[in-house]
């Protein structure tokens, strides 16, 4: 038997190959190479996610920001933006510049120390430096010096080398720091600081409160402080004599180092007075500074240290100037802040004008020279987070005109006021040489419902237009009275079905379409969708809506209803014939039922009219209806998130598909076209008896049903399994099926209800009168799981209940193997593999357009891939990418006088007949593009033959695919779930890229990944960042002349300059020189305490890699020798045996010339 079935797998194998056109009559040219491709990160925009350290260079005015996960953030003037990463997984606890250096050292939470050299313009790691034996806890760097302070949480402090990173033989051990008489350990060092004025002075700060001031030369401590509470921070004042601490309790101390008995003054900011006549208690002070004012009174800036009352909860920066205290609130929680000083030197006076403040999800920069001390306004895009971020769409090489209108309209909402009228401290680095020749826009959708257009075009991204929806529907109620009033509109308990199904965020922009041509805005929440228009003027717009019931029940089930026996359902034959308004003679289950019970949404549109300002204006909002529970006692049940959204705005048609179904609406006329469960797509797209579902349909509850057998089979009728055909991706045609039994002419549709204040043109349907059509209902999948959909190579015993529309596609293109013209259609792909196409007939332009229905009728033409369908493109006969027909964007004003210019033109002409004609058929005409989660296939049309196929996976799965232009040319991009990003040529499907690059760890990245024009793509990495990639070599090699420089050569400012009468009366500047300290003479460090690496951007590194390369040379040069040697011992073997062989082939015929003439008698 089963040498049978492989026999005939071969037979069908070899007709499917002859049947197939031959890969060479396509005649493509395909001018796309391997070279052409290089995946690489471009910018990324945003703000750094889960942010532990900032820095600044007060001479190259650049700010560092490390992150969590260990992301290096450099920031310059707006445009200078430069991203890079130590590796996952460690964080950046600290952050030190090698002032005007460009190079600066930070340190992670593995207990390293990295050497960062930012001279060029991709920042390298040149030393690093990883502890063994200690934890870091605190390092400091001294102005102008190679030798770094780090503290440990033993309490040890060791000093390294950064010019060679090595540890010095010079250590202070905490136990001759402390006193001999302490029996307790000190803690970790979390401060270390040298004194302004004596570099040989170090002082030391313990967690527990312990202060050391250690002289360097002597090796001793000279004084230490025992402080009454634990200890947060410490700060010098420049004239070296005094410094201030923070502590835990809320409380500031200032010690005097020729006094280390007890401070100089005690006090705590924010501490008020109780009932009981005691300080209340305050939160910790987690850091201050103490600068210096050459005409005024010094500045000490902290952090914390508010009451724990109520309303000192808000985190807060607070400014004592004098006598004055200034707390300036926060929104987020504050992670650490830098005070930014026209001076390096610690010795002279620090002139703050500003303070750099790293919150949580916030960078504010406050002015200090300005009064009342204002916010700088933030040049950098670090509001994409403002609202959680729930879809991202990215558009490259837009029309030209795109931007400057998003930001005409967006600019008279932006003026903000309140903020500081100086120029953005941070303007470090400088830009880079070249930008992008094309627009580009990232269109970002959020919780709340809002919508954000950016222009990302440069290396800032930078705001145009920022469109709130909230305004469109009533104000969401609250949870718990949506699940009390949806409990008591069915009169049973809905905590099982509808209390926990209520989306937190119903307003929230999961999907985002924009026609960039008609500048037509569609978008979709879990629920709901909408679509607007863009206006340059403000309008009064009273917005209509439709409201759907997108369910599929079995039509057994229907055959028991006693509906169908009371009420008279007509056929969609007979629905195409109905006119505008004979629709309302029929209804749907949802619609019954909507007479008893009121239908309930989560979202509803407010009624009236009401003024929208310049941008975009909603036109058309189409709504989901909760639907009813079978089971007795429960409420209602989710009606399944909304999947995929398109439009086309030369049709006038929108279309939408959810875990149930798919809808078609005329946002012309504002009315639905269809409306059907995914299972009635086959019923209604076939031609012949019975459907073209390859499955089995699970009925939504137990009930009793009759079963009709078809031919004998005993099966119910659609239940076949897919054929050979079908899974191998060759059109179903209407003659492949066997005849079946037709199922009952009444089919049961549902109907949105329309609340239009206007009368509205119903549209028709037309189809064959043999078909039929059921309904289906999905279960609610939460909006941010991600799973692969299910293979569509299953078997027709396989109990299927749900089939989600994946991805559709509005094209004109042959709907059948004998089609001579193009004509509209949709391309309907769905997530169990099925490719199914439906035919639109439009009415002529103008005014027939607005009173004649669309009509859609089915093509009988069935597509099938495994696994879900994710896009679908389409070519022509040269391999050039056929964009989506659409119209240009005219002005409201423009718009009517064109329309009744048509109107008097088109008086008199005659209608056109649907389809229209586009090209005539001499061969295939069209390539059609279909991707799956696991294969690609190539389709030409009409003859509708498989002449490319590949197989993307195996064991992983497509998450993002995409038919993009490349260098004038097209090709096919994916993301896999394995990290991989794969491209393949057009149409011939030959590989071109495979890399690995992004391993698929978060859900997010599978959610906001898109390919865009030109080799562009991006995807959300963070919950507040943007990441912007590359797969063109082209982009790739420009990239460093669109990057920026971060360093400029800049000159150090000079030394303060100490007057006689200060030389004489006080000590001065005193010199230190530290190589002799902790140079050689002081011996090797400790041994296995710390181990150096080697870093891409060291010269040892570069030698290595050099060395290697000169090896491999070596080497290949060698075995190119030795092969040369061999090949000449071969050729010497040959020409030896060449003689050999000829003097044999000479005896022999000697041999025989001898014997030849011989006589029998002569032997």
């Amino acid at each position: 038997m089963s040498k049978m079935k492989k026999t005939l797998n071969r037979v069908l194998t070899k007709f499917e190959q002859l049947k197939a056109p031959p890969n060479a009559d396509c005649g493509v040219e395909e001018t796309l190479r391997t070279d052409h491709f290089q995946v690489s990160k471009t910018v990324r925009y945003g703000f750094p996610y889960e942010p532990t350290s900032v820095a600044f260079d007060p001479v190259q005015h650049l700010l560092a920001v490390g992150t969590k996960s260990g992301s290096l953030r450099i920031l310059g003037r707006p445009g200078v933006d430069i991203n890079c990463s130590h590796g996952p997984d460690v964080a950046v606890i600290q952050i030190l510049f090698l002032i005007n250096e460009g190079a600066l050292v930070t340190v992670c939470s593995d207990d390293s120390i990295h050497l960062w050299n930012f001279r060029q313009k991709r920042p390298e790691i040149v030393h690093t430096l990883k502890f063994q034996r200690e934890r870091i806890t605190y390092c400091h760097l001294p102005f102008q010096s190679k030798w770094l302070y780090v503290g440990t949480e033993r309490g040890n402090v060791h000093i390294a080398n950064i010019e060679t990173f090595t540890l010095s033989g010079y250590v202070i051990n905490w136990n001759k720091a402390i006193e001999l008489s302490r029996k307790t350990h000190p803690g970790p060092v979390i401060s270390l600081t040298d004194c302004p004025v004596d570099p040989n002075k170090l002082l030391i700060g313990f967690e527990t409160g312990t202060i050391v001031l250690w002289d360097l030369k002597s090796k001793t401590a000279e004084c230490r402080f025992n402080l009454p509470e634990a200890l947060r921070s410490v700060s010098w004042h420049h004239e070296g004599k005094q410094f201030m601490c923070s502590h835990t309790d809320g409380s500031l101390t200032t010690y005097n180092i020729k006094q280390p008995q007890k401070p100089v003054s005690v006090m705590m900011p924010h501490a008020q007075m109780g009932k009981d006549g005691k300080l209340n208690p305050c939160k910790p002070i987690t850091k201050v500074e103490w600068k210096s004012v050459k005409n005024g009174e010094p500045l000490i800036i902290f952090s914390g240290g508010m009451s724990y009352d109520r309303a000192g909860r808000t985190p807060s920066i607070t400014v004592m100037n004098g006598k004055s205290t200034t707390a300036l609130e926060m929104e987020h929680n504050i992670v650490d802040f830098v005070v930014l000083c026209e001076t390096p030197w610690q010795n002279d006076f620090q002139e703050p004008y500003a303070i750099v403040v790293l919150l949580q999800y916030d960078l504010v920069v406050v002015d200090l020279t300005s009064p009342n001390y204002p916010c700088f306004e933030n040049p950098y895009p670090m509001d994409i987070h403002e609202s959680p971020v729930t879809a991202c769409q990215y558009y490259a090489n837009c029309p030209p005109d795109l931007i400057p209108a998003f930001y005409s309209v967006g600019s008279s909402r932006q003026k903000r006021t309140g903020f500081s009228e100086k120029s953005w401290p941070i303007n470090g680095g400088v830009w880079g040489t070249s930008t992008c020749s094309y627009p580009e826009i990232f269109i970002t959708g959020h919780a709340d419902g809002s919508i954000k257009f950016w222009d990302a075009s440069s290396v800032t991204l930078q705001v145009l237009y920022k469109l709130k929806t909230a305004k469109i529907f009533e104000k969401p109620k609250k949870r718990e009275d949506s699940r009390n009033e949806n409990r008591d509109s069915v009169g049973g308990d809905n905590q099982k079905n509808g209390g926990d199904s209520l989306d937190p965020d119903p307003l929230a922009v999961y999907l985002i379409h924009l026609c960039t041509e008609s500048r037509i805005l569609c978008f979709a929440g879990a629920t709901h969708l909408v679509l607007c228009k863009f206006s340059k003027q403000e309008l009064n717009v009273e917005v209509q809506s439709l409201e759907f019931s997108i369910i599929y029940h079995d039509i057994l089930d229907d055959m028991e209803s006693p509906d169908i026996d009371n009420h008279y359902r007509p056929c969609l034959g007979v629905v195409g014939q109905i006119q505008s308004g004979s629709r309302e003679s029929y209804s749907s289950n949802a619609s019954d039922h909507s007479s008893k019970n009121e239908m309930w949404t989560a979202v509803k549109v407010r009624s009236g009219s009401r003024k929208y300002s310049a941008g975009y204006v909603p036109d058309l909002v189409c709504v989901l209806q909760w639907l009813d529970s079978k089971e007795a006692g429960e409420g209602k049940e989710h009606p399944g998130n909304i999947t995929f959204i398109s439009m086309n705005s030369s049709y006038g048609l929108l279309a939408f598909g959810n875990e149930s179904g798919l809808a078609i609406v005329d946002y012309v006329q504002k009315t639905c076209l269809l409306n059907l469960g995914t299972p009635d797509l086959y019923v209604f797209n076939s031609y012949t008896e019975g459907s073209m579902d390859p499955y089995n349909r699970g009925p939504r509850s137990p009930r009793n049903k009759r079963f009709f057998p078809t031919d004998g089979s005993g099966t119910e009728d659609g239940a076949r399994s897919p054929t050979n055909d079908q899974i191998n991706g060759v059109c179903i045609s209407p003659t492949c099926s066997k005849p079946r039994r037709p199922p009952p002419p009444e089919l049961r549709r549902s109907k949105p209800n329309r609340r239009l204040q206007k009368a509205q043109s119903a549209a028709s349907i037309e189809e064959p009168s043999n078909g039929g059509g059921s309904f289906s209902g999905g279960d609610r999948n939460d909006t941010s799981s991600f799973s692969r959909s299910r293979s569509s190579s299953m078997s027709s015993l396989d109990n299927v209940s749900k089939e989600a529309i994946q991805s559709l596609v509005f094209s004109d293109s042959y709907t059948g193997k004998t089609d001579n013209f193009t004509c509209p259609c949709l391309w309907v792909g769905t997530s169990l593999g099925s490719v199914i196409v439906i035919v639109l007939n439009l009415p002529p332009p103008g005014q027939q357009r607005l009173d004649q229905p669309v009509i859609v009728s089915p093509s009988g033409t069935m597509f099938r891939l495994k696994g879900a369908i994710l896009t679908m493109s389409f070519l022509d006969c040269n391999g050039v990418l056929i964009p989506s027909v659409s119209e240009q964007w005219r002005d409201r004003e423009n718009k009517e006088k064109e329309k009744q210019a048509h109107r008097q033109n088109t008086v008199n002409q005659k209608p056109k007949i649907s389809p229209t004609s586009s090209t005539e058929y001499n061969g295939d005409k069209q390539f059609v593009v279909i991707c799956s989660e696991k294969q690609a296939r190539v389709i030409s049309l009409p003859s509708q033959q498989c002449p490319y196929k590949t197989r993307i996976t195996e064991s992983s799965f497509v998450v993002r695919a995409d038919v993009v232009t490349l260098r004038d040319s097209v090709c096919l991009a994916c993301y896999i779930a394995n990290g991989r990003i794969m491209a393949f040529s057009l149409p011939s499907l030959k590989p071109l890229l495979d890399i690995d690059f992004l391993p698929l760890n978060d859900v997010r990245i599978a959610r906001t990944f898109c390919f865009s024009s030109n080799g562009h793509a991006s995807y959300l990495c963070s919950a507040t960042e943007i990441q912007k990639i590359t797969f063109s070599a082209d982009m790739s090699d420009n990239l460093n002349e669109m990057l920026g420089e971060l360093f400029k050569p800049c000159e150090t400012p000079e030394p303060p300059k100490q007057g006689f009468f200060k030389n004489w009366f006080s000590a001065g500047h005193s010199q230190l020189d530290r190589e002799e300290l902790f140079g050689e003479s002081s011996g090797k460090g400790p041994r296995g305490l710390a181990t150096k690496l080697q870093g891409k951007g060291s010269m040892q590194y570069v030698q290595n890699q050099a060395s290697s390369g000169t090896s491999e040379v070596a080497r290949a040069h060698k075995n190119f020798i030795e092969r040369g040697e061999k090949l000449g011992e071969l050729g010497e073997r040959s020409e030896m045996m060449r003689e050999h062989a000829e003097n044999f082939a000479s005896d022999s015929r000697a041999l025989m010339l001898k014997y030849k003439n011989k006589k029998w008698y002569q032997w």
